[in-house]
Parts: structure tokens; sequence; C-alpha cells
């Protein structure tokens, strides 16, 4: 908790005892005894210590209602902060409460003592003015240190504020009868919990707010810019009251009628969608919608906020089947949190390693979500409403003790419409090339790349697939080098269009066979800074109607018949390629390659002999 937030609780404990007219030395001290048992409650670390000693400035000034002695006390409270521990000059916490804590002491009293003027309650004028006040001085701090503008903390504290007090002082008593009444200490535990599950429903719908926050340039430049920008609305409104009418009215505008119409022209999910590869970073999750709210999800990510995420931006309530390509963290570390809230029938892998110790703790999660786990063989066909997904590999005799799992990964055709993807977990090379040489039918429309794009790949798998498009999800900034230069080469080579979830955000593939496209929804810079965690050309004719009526969301149209030759080019700019990738190439019409039309599967394959350097 900051030293804002300390604040706040502070100043609704004193709130019954200044509106009896209660002496300012006995605020002073209601205000101490409520900062140590603060203290108690979170135990004395270092960023409580700190907070305690910024909300003690604050309650200076609005219990003794002198901000001019606050200030000296703030600044020798800083300085000695500072002397005992050095390290907190870079402590981007310190900068936050001593921040909050500065508005606090020094705008809120007066935007009290104004709201007060126009009529409102005293509580009521604290917790707003102390709220935004902190929020405001705040804000470039924030903005500099995530990258994000949040526009609904203002009112997320307002709503949160009324409850901080009661739980905090709830727990603390509760702490502090335990060893002596035990039930008692319960009961206060359970009043307790009241408030806190309102904090809790207040930071989860605040969460959801559809734009509740947006991306901002971070760093120096991004809190320069923000604070000039504040700044200079405030001095704006403060000297010119008719622009006050103004911006009201503005801000009423924007909030009944932009913000509702912005939802209902979001064009997310699109109508018609085949995949959506989601934007999960350095993982993978693809969510194949079946039906109405329901959907296969194939794989679930390393992180379970991330794939829910995406499944909500779906609407997807029902998981009839979920697919683990194998059990890499990056596969499904995300899973608890994607079964969470919806129901789930099976989760199915392909055979395991017997050695595999991670299957325990797969079927404890299936079981917590009611599902039960199933095991998929080659050749085993399943029908889930729209989809008809068909097994290709692993072999279940390779699945022996010490086996590779990346090597063990789910191969897997999903055809939804008649457009077909081909789903390849982390394959590596040798297999890749094994099930060529097997003579494996790999033939799709859209290639998920195998393990992020890898250099360990095999050019031959990757063209015996025939694909158009080639999906690649991958984290931005990734150590690993992902997707590797030649792996981008070989899919431009073989006449792919390759899209990322690193520059693209989540991937939609859209339409039906003969009349299908990609649609890119942008990379989700808040997504990213929170979870701390982040280009279509049109064909000529439209793609289906609702690609056609995506606004934000740039699409690419392939007709099916032609797609072999009408693809060779790519998406992907050749003097951008690299660890970030390239940009999209300025929208154009597809055409044929110059030279004719592509060489024979047989002969693009012969490529597997080159010599392949070391994975970057």
């Amino acid at each position: 908790m900051s030293g804002a937030n300390v604040a706040i609780v502070v100043a609704l404990v004193l709130w019954p005892l200044r509106a009896r007219g209660a002496d300012r030395r006995v605020q002073a001290a209601v205000a101490v005894l409520a900062i140590v048992g603060f203290v108690v409650l979170a135990r004395p670390g270092a960023s409580v210590l700190r907070a305690a000693v910024m909300g003690g400035v604050a309650v200076l000034a609005l219990a003794s209602g002198r901000s001019r002695a606050a200030v000296p006390a703030l600044a020798g409270s800083v300085v000695l902060l500072l002397l005992g521990a050095p390290e907190l000059a870079s402590d981007a916490g310190f900068a936050l409460s001593v921040a909050a804590t500065a508005g606090i002491v020094l705008v809120s009293p007066s935007w009290s003592r104004a709201l007060r003027a126009q009529g409102s309650p005293r509580p009521v004028a604290d917790a707003l003015a102390v709220s935004a006040a902190a929020g405001l001085v705040t804000a470039p701090l924030v903005a500099a240190l995530s990258g994000v503008v949040s526009v609904v903390s203002l009112p997320a504290n307002l709503l949160a504020a009324p409850a901080v007090a009661p739980a905090t002082v709830l727990g603390l008593l509760a702490a502090l009868v335990s060893p002596v009444v035990p039930a008692g200490a319960d009961a206060l535990s359970w009043l307790a919990g009241w408030p806190v599950r309102w904090l809790v429903l207040v930071a989860e719908r605040a969460a959801a707010v559809p734009d509740g926050a947006t991306g901002w340039p971070s760093g120096a430049p991004g809190a320069v810019l923000l604070a000039v920008l504040i700044g200079g609305a405030a001095w704006a409104l403060l000297h010119w009251p008719r622009l006050r009418l103004l911006a009201l009215a503005a801000l009423v505008g924007v909030l009944v009628l932009g913000w509702p119409l912005r939802q209902v022209n979001r064009g997310w999910p699109l109508a018609g969608t085949v995949a959506v590869a989601c934007d999960v970073g350095q993982g993978d999750a693809l969510v194949l919608p079946t039906g109405p709210g329901e959907a296969v999800l194939v794989d679930a990510g390393p992180d379970g906020a991330l794939v829910a995420g995406c499944l909500d931006r779906l609407d997807v309530h029902r998981l009839p089947l979920v697919l683990l390509s194998h059990l890499d963290a990056d596969h499904v570390a995300g899973l608890a949190g994607a079964l969470a809230g919806r129901r789930v029938d099976e989760v199915a892998t392909g055979a395991l390693a017997p050695t595999d110790d991670r299957v325990p703790r797969l079927e404890q999660v299936v079981a917590a979500a009611g599902a039960r786990h199933v095991v998929l063989a080659p050749g085993v066909r399943r029908a889930v409403g729209a989809a008809e997904i068909e097994v290709l590999a692993p072999d279940p005799g390779r699945a022996v003790a010490g086996a590779e799992p990346n090597d063990l990964s789910m191969v897997a055709r999903v055809t939804v419409r008649g457009v077909r993807v081909l789903l390849t977990g982390d394959l590596g090379a040798e297999a890749e090339a094994r099930l060529v040489a097997d003579g494996t039918d790999l033939s799709a429309d859209v290639l998920k790349v195998p393990h992020h794009g890898s250099a360990d790949a095999d050019p031959g798998f990757l063209a015996a697939s025939g694909a158009a498009v080639a999906l690649v999800s991958v984290g931005a900034d990734n150590s690993y080098g992902h997707p590797a230069d030649r792996l981008l080469d070989w899919l431009t080579a073989d006449g792919m269009r390759t899209y990322r979830t690193d520059s693209d955000g989540d991937l939609a593939v859209v339409g039906r066979a003969g009349r299908w496209g990609v649609a890119v929804r942008g990379p989700d810079v808040v997504q990213r800074a929170t979870a701390g965690g982040a280009p279509g050309v049109p064909a000529g004719t439209p793609a289906h109607p609702a690609v056609a009526r995506a606004r934000r969301h740039r699409v690419a149209t392939w007709p099916r018949g032609s797609q072999r030759s009408s693809t060779a080019r790519t998406d992907i700019a050749a003097a951008h390629r690299g660890r970030r990738g390239g940009t999209a190439a300025r929208p154009r019409r597809l055409r044929r390659p110059r030279g004719g039309a592509r060489r024979p599967l047989r002969q693009r394959g012969a490529r597997a002999g080159r010599g392949r350097p070391p994975d970057r």
C-alpha cells in the first residue's frame, strides 16, 4: 500500500472526529495509531515503512490543516529515508510515494475546500480531492514506468476508498484478538472479508473496462509529455473559466456517445472466424471457434491471464475440447487460467513419455476444471461443432523414456468451413523431416509455424504444407532470436505470407474455402504492460463480409483455388527481417512472381540438404 492509500485510510478514520470538532491533537493521535496499526498488520518491511512515513506526512497536513508545515516534513522525511537507504533514489515505488504525498499535501486541501464550497459533504470532498491529487500527480510517473495511461484509475480509487479503512481496521483487530479470542478473530475476519470482496470486485471490473487504459510513450519523454498536457490543461481551466463548461461537455460526449460507438464498431471478434492465434507472448495459444460462445483451445500459453483475456475477447464460455501439443510451460502454464470460469469437457494430448513428471500436475488442473484427460493417437478424427480435427502425430511408439518432448508435439490438421489449419506444436527439424519421409499428408491453407519460428526447422516440412499463410506465435523482444532469419526466408520462398503475434497482436483467419483472409487486431500494449508480461493486403475482391467490415484490423485475402501462385510475395520486408521482423508491405494487389510458377514441391523440399547455421 502506498503513502497515498495510507492517507486515504487515515482521512476516513479521522472523518467522524473532524465532523464532531475533536481537538487536532486527538485527531493526530488517532492518525498515528492508524498508521502504527497499518505497519503492524502489513509487517514493517522497507516498502511498508516507506509508505507509513509518507502517509504520516500526509496526515500531518490533513490533521493540522497546515500544508505549509507538511512540506518541510515531507522534504525532511525524503532526506532521512535516502540517507538511511540510498538505493531508494532509483526505486520506482519510492518516487511514486513521494509524488503522491506531495500531491495530497499541496493540492488536495484546496480542492477539498472548493468541493465543500460547492456543497459536497466533507468525506466525499476529501476522498475526491485526495484520490484526484494523488492520481494526477503520479500519472506521468506511471506512464513512464509502464507505458500505459489509465482513465479508470480515478473512479476505481474513489469506489475502492470507502472499503480500504474498514478492511484495514477489521483486519488489524482480528490479528490483535486472535491470540486471546479466536472465535472473535474469526468473526472480525469474516466482517473484513466483505470490504475486501468489494476491493477485488472494483479491481476486476475496472481492469475489464474496454479502452479503460491506453498505451503511452514510456520513459522520460512520455512522462514529460503527459506532465505538460496535464499542467497545460489545468492552467487553461484555471485561467479561462468558460473552458470548463466546454471541457465538461466534451467529456460527457466522449463517455455517452464516443465510447459506446467505439465498442459497437470495434470489429472484434469477426464473424466467420476460423482460427485466432492469440498474442500471449513467447508461447502458443490458438482458438478455433466452433459455435456461439464455444471453441476448441489449442495450447494455453505461458500466462493464464493472457490466454483468458484472448478467450474473453472472443466471448468463449465453453471449451468442449482443449488440445495440448506438449507439456512445456510456454504451452500449458496458462491452462488453469484458461479453464477457470468456463465449462470444459475434454483436455487431449498426444502420446507422452512415461517419464514425463509433468503429467500429474496436468491431471490435477484438468480434474479441478471438471474435465477429463484423453490421449489422441494418429488417425483419430474428431468433429467439434464446425471444426473437423485430424490427428497426424506423434507415433505412440516414439513416446519412450527420455524422449524429446518437442518431438512428441501433437500435429493436427483442423478444417473449418473448408479452410485447413496445420497445428505443429514445437516440432524440431528431425521430427519434421521424419513426417515428410513417412509420406504424411501435411497439406493445409494455414501453417502454424513450429516452435515460434526457431531455425531448427526442416524446409521440406514447410514446403510440404503448401500453405498460403504462416502464423508465428512469438513474444516481442524474446531472447531466442525467434523467428529466425533463415526460417522467414524459407517461408517467403515457399510463397507464404507471414503474420506474427509480436508485431501484429491477435491474428484471425476469417471466411470459408475460396474466400478467406487474415485480420490482425494489432499489439495490445496495455495487455503487455500489465502482464509484465507487446497487415494485410487487399486482394482486389473483398473477402468474407466480416473482414470487409473490420475497421482497425488490417486484412489480407486469398482465393482458395489460386493460393499457390498468388501468394509468392511476402508481407515481411526484407530490409527489416531479424529478431523483430519486418513491417507489412504497402497495400498492393497480389500477383504471380517473376519467372513463372513456383518450383514443384519435390524440388523445393530439396533445400533440406543445405547446411544450417546454429539457431540464433
